[in-house]
């Protein structure tokens, strides 16, 4: 019996589907949820999301939100989630150079450390999660 996953963000559905298995970011690492998982309710984190329906797995990343699973029904209720197709590589490609050149000159007073390194790891996921789509 598989898992039914919702996936929703503030702007739209991701995703409404059935699945095998999905292995997603929370705040203490990454959680596998397979079909007669125990009732969980959990803060999510930062990372690649992936969903596998038969033998094919699916990738996205995903930023913040939380996870409900019970009853083999889970819902994600997550800040930012981007399918891997969705993602513009050429985009992410740059905001990673940006951030790792603010990162180069954090000595410089105005450069906000914790924001370049945020802003650096979002774009790693990104790449990471779209270099499936390829």
């Amino acid at each position: 019996m598989p898992l039914d996953v919702e996936i929703v963000t503030p702007d739209r559905i991701i995703l409404q589907a059935q699945v095998d298995e999905l292995n997603v970011p929370s705040d203490w690492g990454y959680i596998g949820i397979l079909p007669g998982h125990t009732p969980l309710l959990t803060i999510l984190g930062q990372g690649e999301l992936m969903y596998r329906q038969n033998t094919a797995q699916h990738y996205m990343s995903l930023f913040w939100g939380y996870m409900e699973v019970n009853d083999d029904k889970v819902i994600i209720l997550a800040e930012v989630a981007e399918p891997d197709a969705e993602i513009d590589r050429a985009r992410a490609e740059s905001a990673r150079d940006r951030a790792e050149d603010r990162l180069r000159r954090i000595h410089e007073s105005d450069i906000d450390f914790e924001r370049a390194r945020g802003a650096l790891m979002r774009a790693m996921i990104r790449l990471q999660a779209s270099s499936h789509a390829m």
